[in-house]
């Protein structure tokens, strides 16, 4: 299983400090922590989009360029890209541009968005958004693999003969399908082979596992092995201490204060507390042996996990507060992970002694 480092820059007060931190704060945090969990051993960092208060990621390709400047092994992962708010032609050409600067580490996952304020600020309504991931995506896609592309559709003006530059360094860009809702998603990932990235953060863990289910069934529909489907996953929130007890009244009041949150009440979680969101749900919380525990049980519901997504800003949590869970999860649970759980998706971001 490969861990990938995702950050959102969250601007909300920290819940228990009651400290904010300032724009220019979280844009440089976000650049120290992509540098840190490079060294920690990660094997990719993510910088997602959001272009809506309370979160600062509205321009997650100027970040991923730096990144790709200041980091030389891990895979760049954009998680996710809001491809309906977006012209497909220009983000054709910006993670291009970032391919090359990266050496060929740019991974994007796309993604409908599910915030009503950031559609509106585009214009868009947030009915149509599954009408223009599709038909946006249809384009990306052909832009990336063909030269002289003639297009028309309903999301953008015609093409006649176009080709996007530069041409992407990988043949073609990763592109994963992030799945946290509908099989809408999971079923334009079956119909080209390509990759899920299931959300795994607000609900029970059924509501994931079914829709990947359906991926896979999918895929076979469609006419590919469904043995070969890749599956990464996010989870709600990571606390990991020797002892389980202390584990889960650390992220207690950060949990609490996390379902509060205009996010969790849009997306409406049915979790009482933390207890309740370790059993059935997205938390990863406990001992390192309870956590390596439940990843190995996700493994086996989700049919496979290739990729955990690890979100850096820890639900509020202080920053040296998080690093440290961070660490001894990649002290104790992530070589077990490693050996365990092999993954078939980006072999050169082995840490090597």
């Amino acid at each position: 299983m490969k861990l990938l480092a995702a950050n959102l820059l969250l601007t909300t007060p920290y819940p228990v400090t009651g400290r904010t931190k300032q724009p220019h704060e979280k844009l440089r945090d976000a650049v120290r922590w992509a540098v840190w969990a490079e060294e920690a051993g990660f094997d990719a960092v993510g910088i997602g989009e959001r272009h809506a208060a309370p979160f600062l990621s509205s321009s997650p390709t100027v970040l991923l360029a730096h990144l790709a400047a200041v980091t030389s092994r891990v895979r760049l992962v954009s998680t996710v890209t809001v491809l309906p708010l977006l012209d497909p032609v220009r983000v054709a050409e910006d993670f291009a541009t970032i391919d090359h600067l990266s050496g060929g580490r740019v991974d994007v996952v796309i993604g409908k968005g599910n915030d009503p304020v950031q559609n509106r600020l585009f214009g868009y309504d947030l009915a149509d958004q599954w009408q223009l991931n599709r038909e946006k995506y249809e384009l990306l896609r052909r832009l990336w693999r063909e030269e002289e592309v003639t297009w028309s559709g309903t999301s953008r003006p015609p093409l006649t003969g176009a080709t996007t530059l530069p041409r992407p360094l990988q043949q073609p860009i990763p592109v994963w399908h992030g799945s946290a809702s509908s099989t809408e998603s999971t079923e334009l990932a079956a119909r080209f082979g390509e990759p899920v990235f299931s959300a795994n953060a607000f609900h029970p863990t059924k509501k994931y596992t079914d829709l990947v289910a359906h991926y896979r069934d999918r895929l076979a529909a469609h006419g590919h092995d469904p043995a070969c489907g890749v599956v990464g996953v996010g989870c709600g929130g990571l606390y990991v201490s020797e002892r389980s007890q202390d584990a889960v009244e650390a992220i207690r009041p950060y949990y609490r204060a996390f379902l509060q949150t205009p996010a969790a009440r849009h997306n409406d979680p049915e979790f009482s507390d933390v207890e309740d969101a370790v059993e059935r749900g997205p938390l990863l919380v406990g001992s390192p042996q309870q956590v390596a525990e439940k990843l190995a049980r996700w493994d086996a519901e989700f049919g496979g996990v290739e990729v955990l997504q690890i979100g850096l800003e820890g639900l509020g949590i202080p920053d040296a507060e998080q690093r440290a869970t961070l660490e001894l999860f990649l002290d104790r649970v992530a070589p077990v992970l490693r050996e365990e759980l092999p993954s078939r998706v980006w072999p050169d971001t082995e840490v090597t002694a």
